[in-house]
């Protein structure tokens, strides 16, 4: 079977914005809460409190982001909630009244369009939330309402607040809050449907789907991507799976899963044993124990291996998210660390993925932590946001970088090399994970070129001819990496 997935996803850089912590609008665009008392931007953020974050303040930071060279944004929910975070949906229609409503969101989606910026929004499909008008019916009629096949009620009375009696129905993760959908009924599922393509209709580029391998009903998901698709054959349908996926990535469902995949065995390679386990354990990825080369390429071999080539272009990589520790703080602070793992990030397959403030080195540990305010510029490190500023910009300029094979050229003790080649193009990317200089020397035989000016990084490189192969010397600087053309 033919597998086709958008092809702007293939040349993406996502930027992942949480809507509450990433701007407050300077402008006085609020008609409701004018005078609202938000928790304080700076202060750590607390499970249950706003910071006030709008959809404005992001149409107020779309040239920051242009600048930075993103051209796609992955928003966690921005629909009516009773949460900071929105996974608890009241209303599947309406954007938050605290993020400006649904024109906010209107004027954002054209903003960003200008700017050639796409939009993928957060579906949250596998539950709703206590609060969600259905289930509220359900609370106050008991028995009487007309909804009760909608979800799962087990029995009589339903608790959906007191947690000394039984909640006698299903809610996610044994959370009252959040009760699920009953998949099988055909009403909930055609109304999860008209959601999907109603937003699709109003412009936005994709869905990012929420814990979608909760979602057992027969041929949901295959449903989902045919209605999608029809609407919008480019529309990017990504899920949220952390482990392997071949049963999503088939062609009839998904174009991609947030890649877990990748963000373990890269961090565990550039981190290796700086990784502060009480961020990680109990986690639903292993970035531990530590990887040296010949490892972490096997790992990514495999990886490479899982899924269709196609797929593979249209992963959303990633090594942080609103669900994970942030990678400075899972590596106690060591900024090689990300600058290796951006580095392996920004020249893999597939989407890349920021998460907000990581590209000016915003800390944290894991939830709420993890979702700090976006730092004022004084408290930017200019330092990381030059590196993702040059390494993005080389992956927008090489195509080889964004859809080039991937070949690796060696991977002994610390060193890891390899190549990107598209047609022509041929790039090679090398990092020397380790506390001591490097040197490496290897047989190069299936480049054309000889890749040797340095774009992006340290080292010294050189190329000698023994017979008919080459061979490429690399000397590298402790923890460093760098890109040839």
């Amino acid at each position: 079977m033919q597998i086709n997935t958008p092809d702007w996803v293939k040349h993406a850089v996502f930027y992942q914005i949480f809507p509450d912590r990433f701007a407050r609008s300077k402008q006085p665009h609020k008609r409701l809460l004018k005078n609202a008392s938000w928790e304080a931007w700076d202060d750590m953020p607390t499970l249950q409190g706003y910071k006030g974050g709008d959809l404005w303040g992001v149409i107020e930071q779309l040239d920051y982001l242009q600048d930075l060279g993103i051209n796609a944004i992955y928003f966690t929910p921005i629909f009516q909630s009773a949460s900071n975070h929105r996974y608890h949906t009241h209303d599947y229609y309406l954007v938050d009244p605290m993020l400006g409503g649904n024109s906010a969101f209107k004027e954002l989606l054209d903003a960003a369009h200008q700017r050639n910026i796409k939009v993928v929004l957060d579906g949250v499909f596998n539950h709703a939330s206590r609060g969600f008008f259905f289930f509220h019916d359900i609370l106050e009629n008991g028995p009487h309402s007309p909804w009760l096949d909608w979800f799962k009620i087990e029995g009589w009375p339903v608790s959906a607040y007191n947690g000394e009696f039984p909640a006698n129905y299903i809610g996610w993760g044994g959370n009252r809050a959040l009760p699920e959908f009953n998949h099988e009924n055909p009403e909930v599922r055609e109304y999860i449907m008209e959601i999907a393509e109603y937003w699709i209709k109003f412009g936005v580029d994709g869905w990012r789907l929420d814990v979608p391998f909760e979602i057992k009903a027969a041929g949901f998901w295959q449903e989902f991507r045919d209605r999608v698709k029809a609407v919008n054959p480019e529309a990017y349908i990504v899920g949220e799976v952390w482990g392997d996926s071949r049963e999503w990535l088939d062609g009839t469902q998904f174009d991609g899963v947030m890649n877990y995949l990748f963000a373990a065995p890269t961090i565990a390679f550039t981190a290796g044993d700086r990784v502060d386990m009480e961020q990680v354990q109990d986690r639903s990825y292993h970035p531990y124990p530590p990887l040296f080369a010949k490892e972490y390429g096997e790992k990514i071999t495999q990886l490479l291996e899982l899924y269709p080539w196609e797929i593979q272009l249209t992963q959303l990589n990633l090594l942080a998210s609103h669900d994970t520790a942030r990678l400075i703080s899972i590596a106690g602070g060591d900024r090689s660390s990300v600058e290796l793992a951006t580095l392996l990030l920004l020249t893999y397959p597939g989407a890349s993925s920021i998460y907000y403030g990581d590209e000016v080195g915003l800390p944290g540990k894991l939830d709420p932590d993890s979702r700090r305010g976006f730092p004022m510029e004084a408290y930017w490190e200019l330092d990381v946001l030059k590196y993702h500023q040059q390494l993005i910009g080389l992956r927008h300029k090489y195509s080889a970088l964004r859809t080039g094979s991937y070949q690796i050229l060696y991977a002994e003790g610390t060193v890891y090399v390899f190549a990107r080649i598209l047609g022509s193009e041929e790039l090679i990317v090398a990092v020397n994970i380790g506390t001591a200089p490097a040197n490496a020397s290897f047989e190069v035989t299936h480049l054309q070129s000889k890749p040797s000016k340095i774009l992006y990084g340290t080292g010294e490189v050189s190329w000698h001819n023994e017979g008919e192969s080459n061979q490429l010397t690399l000397n590298l600087p402790p923890r460093s990496g760098c890109i040839l053309g």
